[in-house]
């Protein structure tokens, strides 16, 4: 399993290496800090994040995965998937957010006392169950990926919640979390020419929204698709999602890959074809600018 504390850990281990820059971009509702990575001299930002969702906690270990082999590729002046990291590293500066989730993600992994003082609040919303493996919202039972205010109004209307849940409950209005609101911000303050977000499952790449996504989003996901096997998909009905609201307000490229397949949470024994799979996207993410 990936928790917050392995996750600290191995943020840790990455102190040591002067080309990570870390940043603490905000806190969650339980006061966790939300880590952004940096590597990169370039003026050119490129963003991937994982862990909006709790159960998919997988994809926090799956994208420091790529982070520590980049870096590996970097200081041993190696290729990765057949690119120069040195020339990415030069002209593109990586942006990672590996967990927007962690009082999500430890209530999944860790049950109930996880919650801290929220205990009786996620057993009540859970309804008394003490299994919290199909949790995907935050510590306050808001979906952290139905927040933004891209077409929000629609997904409060027609979601089954009304009320704080484990799963889809979009909150009583946009941008209400302190998780979201560290992402809002970040996204604002970079000014990201691509954001890539890792949720779990389905081997698809959501590229498209509303008309609004570049006509090179084609392209490249095409090319994501031909390291990964995944499957490109432009439209789903769906609104207020983090990819959602960046193509929607910048008109770039945004992604949304749904890394596996399965029920979530996926067992953890997927993790090595995951990154296999998906190695190559990251790698064309950060050569494509």
């Amino acid at each position: 399993m990936y928790d917050f504390s392995t996750l600290m850990r191995d943020i840790e281990q990455l102190q040591h290496h002067s080309i990570v820059r870390i940043h603490e971009i905000g806190r969650s509702v339980l006061h966790k800090p939300i880590i952004e990575l940096q590597i990169g001299e370039g003026e050119t930002y490129v963003h991937m994040n994982a862990s909006f969702h709790a159960n998919e906690w997988i994809t926090s270990a799956v994208v420091m995965a790529f982070v520590r082999d980049y870096v590996q590729a970097l200081k041993n002046k190696q290729h990765l998937c057949g690119y120069d990291v040195q020339s990415l590293y030069k002209k593109t500066t990586l942006s990672i957010v590996p967990m927007v989730n962690p009082d999500g993600v430890d209530l999944v992994l860790h049950g109930k006392k996880a919650a801290q003082h929220y205990e009786e609040e996620v057993l009540r919303i859970n309804e008394g169950s003490e299994d919290f493996s199909q949790w995907k919202a935050n510590i306050r039972g808001v979906d952290l990926n139905n927040q933004f205010p891209a077409k929000w109004e629609i997904e409060k209307e027609r979601k089954v919640p009304k009320a704080p849940a484990p799963r889809d409950f979009p909150g009583f209005s946009p941008l209400t979390e302190p998780e979201v609101q560290a992402m809002a911000t970040l996204t604002m303050e970079r000014d990201f020419l691509k954001v890539l977000a890792f949720h779990t499952q389905g081997k698809e790449i959501y590229w498209g929204y509303e008309q609004c996504e570049p006509p090179e989003a084609e392209e490249e996901v095409n090319e994501f698709a031909k390291w990964s096997g995944y499957v490109p998909v432009r439209y789903i009905d769906s609104h207020a999602g983090y990819r959602d609201w960046f193509i929607f307000n910048w008109k770039r490229c945004g992604y949304t890959i749904e890394l596996g397949e399965g029920v979530n949470p996926l067992p953890f024994s997927q993790f090595h074809s995951i990154y296999n799979e998906s190695i190559g996207i990251f790698m064309t993410a950060l050569a494509r600018t």
